[in-house]
């Protein structure tokens, strides 16, 4: 089973901002932690971040993988060109968000691209990316 882990606008900056919402971990310390869970359970897993959306529109598109797991950002509230690219491909994606989307600023409470994905993790912080992998490793 082969994984990516797409992360998108402003997640490189995990650790960094907002840590009462994101944690004080980085997303490079979370990846890690991503990576050894994968491992434990014979998965392989790969990580993409950018704050680019057509590039995220690309890795999608050009993924070689069984599943994705996207943390889109805020592009997840607007981005059509993001919801295409999605329903364009074969490969099932799980939406994850860290925070609890739905007891943020009402803007946050609307995905656009929710209903082309197979699923949405929300609200557990870092674990929000393990227990999306772990719907594609049961």
């Amino acid at each position: 089973m082969k994984l990516l882990f797409l992360n998108g606008v402003n997640l490189n900056m995990t650790g960094r901002r907002e840590k009462g919402v994101y944690g004080t971990q980085t997303l490079e310390e979370i990846n890690a932690e991503i990576a050894a869970f994968c491992k434990a359970r014979g998965a392989e897993c790969s990580f993409y971040q950018t704050n680019i959306e057509g590039e995220l529109c690309t890795a999608i598109q050009q993924a070689d993988a069984d599943g994705i797991i996207l943390n889109a950002g805020a592009f997840t509230h607007y981005s059509y060109a993001l919801r295409d690219a999605i329903a364009s491909v074969d490969i099932p994606v799980v939406e994850v968000h860290m925070s609890n989307v739905h007891a943020r600023e009402p803007f946050r409470e609307k995905s656009v691209i929710s209903e082309v994905c197979k699923g949405t993790v929300l609200g557990f912080g870092k674990n929000s990316y393990l227990l999306a992998a772990e719907s594609f490793l049961l």
